[in-house]
């Protein structure tokens, strides 16, 4: 019954989705024009997809992912919210490399057929580790204890409700989570293209203290640091990682795919902890693509990405800029960037709108705001794009993210 109901959930869900039919991108397809090639790239955040959901290709949830994305057949898709499995995290297979669970993805559910008509993709997944649920060993939400050790539970069933102790320890976590690895990130790229693993660049463990102008956080009650001086040397810029994946077209020039997830700026108190830290989430892609020099990877590496690097930058910023608790500074910024190509903003097909009325078309969110992004540079052309509304089927809701898509330009340069 359990795989009768999931295949149902699936049918029903592809005649619902509602954002206007388009042919697939192929690798290497051009418009007519023998200098460009036009890849489509998108961002989805997958709603806490854990290990236990990855081993069994039968569940419904990753199923109903998989058949959205062989809709939209990304060339390039950046996934957020999926668990990185490693000791410690619930679902852990001992003895596996960790990090398996893009690749499982991609192989138990992307390149398998999730319905009729929908072709199979073939995808290289790209994971590294991520601070969300990783104990820092600091009392860093100030409540006079520090937590160690995740609560222990199964942590199988997203479903659970957290309990004061989920939170306790995720609180004082390097990023929030209850587990190691919770909510982290996977990138996806099509078979076909290269991913650089040698000029990867990932920012999981520069301190939030050496971005100059960094808005630390105050506790209003007394003026002072609500870290302690020591704390705040060394707690972490990013929430859970920021990556510089460069990605070898089969037209021989990389495109840099700049991926993060900056934290929900809630959940937190006057002191403003998580909106300053969202803030500076998203400041540092600013910062990045106009080469400040406090900038420093995990291997030591300093500086931003060259004026002459093609990129895209991906992820569920959580910062809309005309509504919702966002420190919005910071992302109007990023978007009046020179470098960054934001003119075009992707929408939802009309025929979701009297079904979802309750959100407008640039939203990417359940609850209504425009939060995930796909930002080109400032050299490559938008083609099309959009927000790929879906509904939950029999019960099951695949997330409450909605994938965005882009179709975009790249010149061809002739290698020497």
């Amino acid at each position: 019954m359990r795989v009768t109901a999931s295949l149902a959930a699936i049918l029903l869900l592809l005649s619902l989705v509602g954002c206007g039919s388009f042919e697939s991108t192929e690798i290497g397809r051009s418009r007519d024009v023998e200098e460009e090639l036009v890849l489509r790239v998108a961002t989805f955040n997958i709603e806490d997809l854990r290990t236990s959901e990855l081993l069994d290709p039968t569940r419904p949830r990753p199923r109903l992912a998989a058949a959205l994305l062989q809709q939209i057949r990304p060339d390039i898709v950046l996934i957020n919210e999926i668990a990185y499995d490693q000791p410690g995290a619930p679902g852990w297979i001992e003895g596996q490399e960790p990090g398996q669970n893009g690749q499982r993805f991609a192989d138990l559910f992307l390149a398998e057929s999730q319905g009729d008509g929908l072709e199979p993709i073939r995808y290289k997944s790209f994971m590294r580790p991520v601070n969300t649920g990783v104990a820092s060993g600091l009392d860093l939400d100030n409540d006079g204890r520090v937590s160690l050790e995740p609560p222990g539970r199964n942590g199988d069933d997203r479903q659970d409700e957290q309990t004061a102790a989920d939170r306790a320890y995720g609180q004082d976590a390097w990023g929030f989570g209850t587990f190691p690895g919770q909510y982290g990130m996977a990138l996806l790229v099509r078979e076909g293209l290269e991913i650089l693993e040698e000029e990867v660049r990932t920012f999981q463990r520069l301190a939030w203290s050496r971005m100059p102008g960094a808005l630390q956080p105050e506790d209003p009650a007394t003026g002072q640091g609500w870290y302690s001086p020591d704390e705040w040397s060394v707690v972490r810029l990013s929430s859970k990682s920021h990556w510089d994946v460069p990605v070898r077209l089969p037209a021989g020039v990389a495109l840099h795919v700049l991926a993060s997830h900056p934290t929900p700026p809630a959940f937190d108190g006057p002191e403003m902890r998580n909106r300053k830290r969202n803030h500076d989430e998203i400041r540092f892609w600013a910062d990045y693509l106009e080469g400040e020099d406090y900038i420093q990877d995990d291997a030591g590496r300093t500086g931003g990405l060259p004026d002459d690097r093609l990129f895209v930058l991906l992820g569920d910023l959580n910062a809309d800029p005309e509504g919702g608790n966002s420190l919005d500074e910071a992302v109007d910024r990023l978007l009046g960037l020179g470098r960054v190509n934001s003119a075009f903003i992707p929408e939802a097909g009309s025929s979701t709108a009297a079904e979802l009325p309750h959100l407008g078309p640039e939203d990417t969110a359940g609850w209504g705001l425009r939060v995930d992004y796909v930002l080109p540079s400032a050299d490559l052309e938008i083609l099309d794009g959009g927000v790929w509304r879906h509904h939950g089927a029999e019960g099951v809701e695949v997330s409450d993210h909605f994938p965005v898509w882009l179709d975009i330009a790249v010149p061809i340069i002739d290698e020497p």
